[in-house]
């Protein structure tokens, strides 16, 4: 069953509806010419238009960065950037559905057009599939907890490692969870023994595996990668909406990511749970298990 027509049986968890005729790109605003960015920092933020991905957004703006914000829905999108420019910082905002991989492709291609430099990524985006156990797939076909939280934010990662500056402050952080379920290479988009918890585990898995093997690929070259369990049940409009109890907030969530962002003699490589640095599934210190991913997300993705 395709992810638009089963909307009403899960939850974004960061990503809010968009019209059906809504443009997979919205380029306005139109973002500060490459030489009024020459030494600023750029920050992207995927899933950025609510939740903890907004926070980490203002947060940046704060400290004087220019923040690349996406979402799906552009009227959201368009209040971060409104509340960013009235605090006299700048921010651009992107549309796109991470459920299409045309639409990541495309949202790759406009920052890739638009700027020279991409300092920080911030793979936040993500969905929690709640209600039944009915399994869904992406545009694309794929099992979709592994589309949205995982492989879009692979295929943006790889479009715009050009980007990246190789120097001390360049970040990339994938925003994974203490809920981890190993991958079975063998069904991979869990065809038989389906679950929301074990697709929303998989998916967040695998985001580890990645900034693990993306953090070995790039060692040596400035560019510090890591993942983060942020915080437990954030006090956010999805936790409340499934009748959840908060056990944290959104600021502990924000004080994670930034400690992976901000510091200077950040690691590499590492999982954290929270603020301190932690042990993730076994399976994400198999370097087998990394590859076999590697393999499998470069065919998926068409590289």
């Amino acid at each position: 069953m395709k992810a638009g027509l089963v909307s009403a049986l899960f939850t974004f968890l960061l990503m809010s509806p968009v019209p059906a005729n809504a443009q997979a790109i919205m380029p306005e605003p139109a973002p500060p010419s490459r030489q009024a960015l020459q030494g600023r920092q750029v920050v992207l933020v995927t899933g950025s238009t609510s939740g903890l991905g907004r926070e980490v957004a203002l947060a940046m703006a704060d400290r004087g960065a220019h923040v690349i914000v996406h979402g799906r829905n552009r009227e959201r999108g368009m209040e971060v950037v409104d509340e960013i420019v009235a605090g006299a910082g700048t921010a651009t905002f992107y549309a796109a559905d991470f459920a299409s991989l045309a639409q990541v492709r495309a949202l790759g291609e406009a920052v890739l057009r638009d700027f020279d430099h991409v300092d920080v990524l911030v793979n936040n985006a993500g969905i929690w599939l709640s209600g039944d156990n009915e399994r869904h797939e992406s545009e694309d076909g794929l099992e979709l907890s592994f589309a949205v939280n995982y492989l879009a934010g692979y295929l943006l990662t790889d479009m715009l490692l050009p980007l990246i500056p190789r120097t001390a402050g360049s970040r990339i952080v994938n925003v994974a969870s203490g809920a981890q379920s190993p991958i079975d290479f063998d069904d991979p988009m869990i065809r038989n023994g389906y679950s929301g918890g074990r697709s929303y585990g998989q998916s967040k898995l695998a985001q580890i595996l990645h900034a693990f093997d993306l953090a070995e690929e790039l060692d040596g070259t400035g560019i510090k990668v890591n993942a983060l369990h942020p915080a437990t049940l954030m006090d956010t409009n999805m936790v409340r909406s499934a009748g959840v109890r908060p056990r944290s907030s959104v600021e502990d969530g924000l004080e994670a990511v930034l400690d992976l962002i901000v510091p200077v003699d950040l690691g590499t490589g590492g999982y954290y749970n929270g603020t301190r640095e932690s042990r993730a599934n076994a399976q994400a210190y198999d370097t087998a298990a990394r590859a076999s991913l590697r393999r499998l997300s470069d065919n998926l993705v068409g590289r």
